[in-house]
């Protein structure tokens, strides 16, 4: 920073650049490191599986471009803004908001995201070398000017969100926004698959070209003084872009709402005349309403619970209706395991406070069940009558108590176990929908929720496969033993390391010298185990574990399983080896880290 106070240009694109780079540099260790790496070989793979679809697929090169706009888009709202260099850190400098928003926009230039979309973006002029030299020249140009354009949207988004989520409204908006573009990438194959046709094919294509990824190809295909007028117009929607994103910013380092609804004038409605565990839930309760994170979460999951089975109607799939209720109860569980983490350092109240480690614990838990409970009761209701399929209501009936008792019991234990640090909500940056935590880590944390909640069903659904109305009575009883159970661990645990968490949350974790982590691995060790973490679900669950119940109860529909586009002969072997593979990558990922750490424990002589 000391280059900053030295006399000169304030807020210069080469000073943004060089924090930028330090900034990274300086963080490039340990995990992070990994994730870099790991993101940028899977960018470099993206990219050069886009050049090649412009040499083998052509016409699906707009589509492909619009993956990668989405991402853009998309991509920061998944992790809290994406925002390294944030403008509240100059808002003291003597610049103007337009100078500030070039020189931020250089700085978001200097990372290996742009680099790698700029490869991805050589499958312009590679396309457009099937129209000769011209195409290719134009295709260089188009390169550039769409990758401003997406970075340029990407920003515009950011601060847009960051400036106007400052209600429960926009919060929700964008947690249904959010949710469904995740329902949309795991299934937006059905509404395609339904209209197919030519007439769908003509004016997807169209929609594609419109987009601003697509300009590009619309600028190679179209004649000179077209291909002229088309670039010129990309480079004054990214002078518009520029200026709104500078107006964008200059309202936001002003803005004093901080990621959070201002109270209410006048006399505050006091808290019930009770304590125990039921002043901590409307403590809670209070904190759900108030909370713009936790309010975009809850409808990132109910969103996602909902827009999935009504994606699958348009093939005609009704199978997935009745457990609308079931899929919201376990995301609004991944969505809520970090709860103490999101509280900030504000444990210090309830560990002053003797003996209300207990109270806190099952308030925590009351209070969910009583968001999560009524909304997933009323969705599988609805949805198993409207549906018609008669034989869900065993299945419905059964697992609905279990989830519901294994969510409530699952995100206090780990929010003791696992909690991640994050900002006090009163100290939070101009983004409301970022906690400023190690979005890596509650990802993780997320995903290891979506994975511990259905196994506490388990019991209850082998009842069901026994008898189908015994379930209901196991769900029950196994929901109630979860809760309690797991909870009881919670409190125990905050009880006897409350000071731990405290200190945890105040200061990150401790080092432990001696003791080896995945950060000791080798590079291609840590490379391998990440992405066995990130996609070992997708053959052990989707391809896997999914067809075989669907096999096992005869229900019908290929959809996107590989198995059922197989011969019969072939189904079963590749069900088997798809769980085969997912189970092998899970046993990677955790056993050489374990390999490690006995390793280095071993008595040398």
């Amino acid at each position: 920073m000391a280059h900053l106070l030295t006399p000169g240009p304030a807020a210069s694109p080469r000073h943004m650049m060089r924090m930028r780079l330090a900034l990274m540099r300086n963080s490039l260790r340990g995990d992070n490191a990994t994730n870099l790496y790991t993101g940028v070989s899977a960018g470099l793979i993206l990219a050069f599986g886009t050049i090649a679809v412009a040499v083998l697929w052509p016409a699906y090169l707009p589509v492909t471009l619009a993956v990668w706009l989405s991402g853009w888009i998309f991509g920061p709202i998944f992790i809290g803004g994406g925002e390294a260099l944030r403008p509240e850190y100059f808002s003291m400098l003597p610049a103007k908001p337009g100078r500030i928003a070039a020189a931020l926009l250089a700085g978001a230039f200097a990372g290996p995201a742009p680099a790698v979309n700029l490869l991805a973006l050589m499958s312009l002029p590679v396309y457009g070398w099937r129209f000769g030299p011209a195409g290719v020249l134009i295709g260089l140009v188009a390169a550039v000017t769409t990758l401003f354009t997406m970075v340029m949207i990407s920003r515009v988004v950011v601060a847009v969100i960051g400036l106007f989520v400052r209600s429960r409204a926009t919060a929700a908006a964008v947690g249904i926004v959010t949710g469904t573009a995740i329902a949309l990438c795991s299934n937006g194959w059905a509404p395609v698959v339904a209209l197919g046709g030519t007439d769908t094919a003509a004016w997807s294509q169209v929609l594609v070209r419109v987009l601003p990824s697509g300009w590009g190809v619309a600028a190679i295909e179209a004649s000179w003084p077209l291909a002229v007028v088309i670039l010129a117009a990309n480079a004054g929607v990214i002078a518009l872009l520029l200026a709104v994103w500078a107006a964008l910013l200059s309202r936001r380092v002003v803005s004093a709402a901080r990621g959070g609804v201002p109270p209410r004038r006048g006399t505050p409605r006091p808290l019930p005349g009770t304590g125990g565990a039921r002043i901590t839930a409307a403590k809670e309760l209070r904190a759900w309403w108030r909370d713009l994170v936790r309010i975009q979460l809850l409808a990132t999951a109910f969103s996602y619970a909902i827009v999935t089975p009504l994606l699958l109607l348009t093939i005609g799939a009704w199978a997935m209706v009745p457990f609308t209720g079931l899929i919201a109860i376990v995301m609004a569980a991944a969505s809520s395991a970090n709860l103490y983490g999101a509280d900030g350092t504000a444990l210090w109240l309830t560990l002053m406070t003797p003996g209300a480690e207990r109270a806190d614990v099952r308030g925590r838990q009351l209070a969910w069940l009583l968001i999560v409970g009524p909304a997933a009761v009323l969705l599988s209701l609805t949805g198993t009558l409207v549906s018609g399929q008669t034989w869900a209501w065993p299945w419905v009936l059964g697992l609905l108590p279990a989830l519901l008792g294994g969510g409530a019991g699952v995100i206090v234990l780990l929010a003791v176990t696992s909690l991640v640090p994050g900002t006090d909500p009163h100290k939070r940056g101009g983004n409301p929908l970022s906690t400023g935590a190690d979005e890596t880590a509650e990802t993780s944390l997320a995903w290891l929720v979506l994975l511990a909640v259905p196994v506490t069903a388990l019991p209850a659904a082998g009842a069901i496969l026994l008898h189908p109305w015994a379930g209901i009575a196991t769900g029950v009883l196994t929901g109630a033993l979860a809760a309690w159970g797991l909870g009881r661990i919670a409190y125990r645990r905050l009880e006897n390391h409350g000071i731990d968490l405290l200190n945890l949350m105040k200061h990150g974790p401790a080092p432990q010298a001696g003791k080896p982590t995945t950060v000791d691995l080798p590079l291609l060790h840590r490379v391998g185990v990440t992405i066995s973490y990130t996609i070992a679900w997708l053959p052990l669950f989707p391809q896997g574990l999914v067809p075989m119940i669907m096999k096992i109860f005869g229900i019908e529909g290929r959809s996107w399983f590989l198995a059922f586009h197989l011969p019969p002969i072939w189904q079963w072997p590749t069900i088997i080896f798809m769980i085969a593979l997912g189970l092998l990558m899970y046993g990677y990922a955790i056993l050489i880290p374990m390999r490690l750490s006995s390793s280095s424990s071993a008595p040398t002589s």
